[in-house]
């Protein structure tokens, strides 16, 4: 076991992805906002990320290709071909500019949260963090970044931690919210995003080839497996624990005080049982290596699933690799700098990520099931009902949430 988790790696950089300042955002806000009654949507999630993103790194494993890649030559001869592709590649594009948006908008807004929340200092910050992120993207190799992300989701369990062993949550109320599903009134699109900032769309084309550059090695699929499925678990095993204890933390102290996020001061205020006035620099560290974790994450995916189906050549080193990894940074912060509040942001990213993963994961299973492709590794029944248990779950609460809106639930 210990091997394993000093061996842990792309399942790290999923978990990096996911850990963003979406997640310690919606995380907050579920708690603050419920208490402990949607923590069984986050492990939901958990699961349902371990589930799929179990296919993803077993897709670049066993076949040395990503998902864009695969998807490209499945859909070659189909008349669908086009109309398809556009669909993915619109839906990635954007649904990661907006994501990027959040990213950068969480980062800077853990900066604000230290020195002050002005917006002449919010939009500096934003700037600052969009360079620094295209720089490490520029600049670093896949080992590179891989440390870096280490690192600062290892920054984020350690506060995570340290905060839920002082606040004392009632465990019966957190188990059962764990648990028992529930979705309390105006509790649905919080719902949506604590599914969308973890089960996060882009993370199946990035785990794809960042699993076949890791495990490049084809003489030993079956022990390089076995090593990507428990990097797979462990990882996001812990980034689900962080989540929940993120929750948590929130519902033990801001729900508990009747305290309603909506700034960084308010979010801050859960960690005062431990940090006291020290707390706003806790979450600004948090949320600033959580922001930036998934600044670098976002366009790195994108330009990994745009170049596959495109089937644009020269890898990570090509100019059309770093131009669309760039111009996700450039359209993120111009959304970030656009005079929309933060945390409207953050969370509208979360949400719109929850919509788009019933598309992503409905393309994903149907390569999973190309025995032509995978061969003895193609899914089995007990793989293509968790899937698709997924999706369905996923695309009803989506469902669920159009037709309230449309005034028919």
């Amino acid at each position: 076991m210990i091997r394993r988790i000093r061996n842990i790696g792309p399942g790290a950089l999923v978990t990096a992805a996911f850990i963003g300042p979406g997640t310690v955002t919606a995380c907050t806000i579920a708690g603050a906002s419920f208490g402990f009654a949607l923590l069984w949507a986050l492990v939901f999630a958990t699961l349902a990320t371990i589930i799929l993103q179990e296919m993803s790194a077993r897709l670049g494993v066993v076949t040395q290709r990503g998902l864009g890649e695969t998807l490209a030559d499945l859909l070659q001869s189909s008349v669908f071909k086009w109309p398809l592709i556009l669909l993915v590649g619109l839906a990635l594009y954007l649904g990661n500019a907006a994501y990027e948006a959040g990213n950068l908008s969480g980062a800077a807004l853990g900066i604000a949260a230290i020195a002050g929340e002005g917006d002449a200092a919010f939009k500096f910050a934003v700037l600052a963090i969009a360079v620094l992120a295209a720089a490490l993207l520029l600049a670093g190799s896949y080992k590179q970044i891989e440390r870096v992300l280490l690192g600062l989701v290892a920054i984020m369990a350690l506060a995570f931690a340290a905060t839920f062993a002082i606040v004392r949550p009632d465990f019966g109320a957190m188990f059962a919210g764990m648990f028992v599903p529930s979705i309390p009134p105006e509790a649905l699109l919080t719902v949506i995003a604590l599914i969308g900032t973890t089960v996060v769309p882009y993370n199946l084309f990035l785990h794809a080839s960042a699993a076949k550059a890791r495990w490049s090695n084809t003489e030993n699929t079956d022990a390089n497996l076995s090593e990507a499925r428990a990097d797979t678990s462990i990882a996001i095993g812990i980034g689900g624990l962080i989540a929940i204890l993120i929750a948590s933390t929130a519902a033990a102290s801001l729900f508990a005080a009747g305290i309603n996020v909506t700034s960084a001061a308010e979010m801050a205020s859960q960690f005062e049982p431990l940090f006291g006035s020290n707390s706003k620099y806790l979450l600004g560290i948090g949320l600033f290596a959580a922001g930036l974790t998934s600044s670098i994450t976002a366009p790195l995916a994108t330009a990994f699933a745009m170049t596959e189906v495109l089937r644009l050549k020269g890898g990570q080193k090509s100019l059309a690799f770093k131009g669309i990894a760039l111009s996700v940074i450039v359209i993120g912060a111009s959304i970030s700098l656009a005079g929309i509040r933060p945390i409207e942001v953050i969370v509208t990213a979360q949400f719109a990520n929850g919509l788009l993963l019933p598309i992503v994961a409905a393309f994903l299973l149907y390569v999973m099931n190309q025995k032509a492709v995978l061969g003895r590794y193609a899914n089995g029944p007990l793989a293509n009902v968790l899937g698709f248990g997924v999706v369905l779950i996923a695309a009803g609460l989506g469902l669920r949430l159009v037709l309230r809106a449309a005034g028919l639930m």
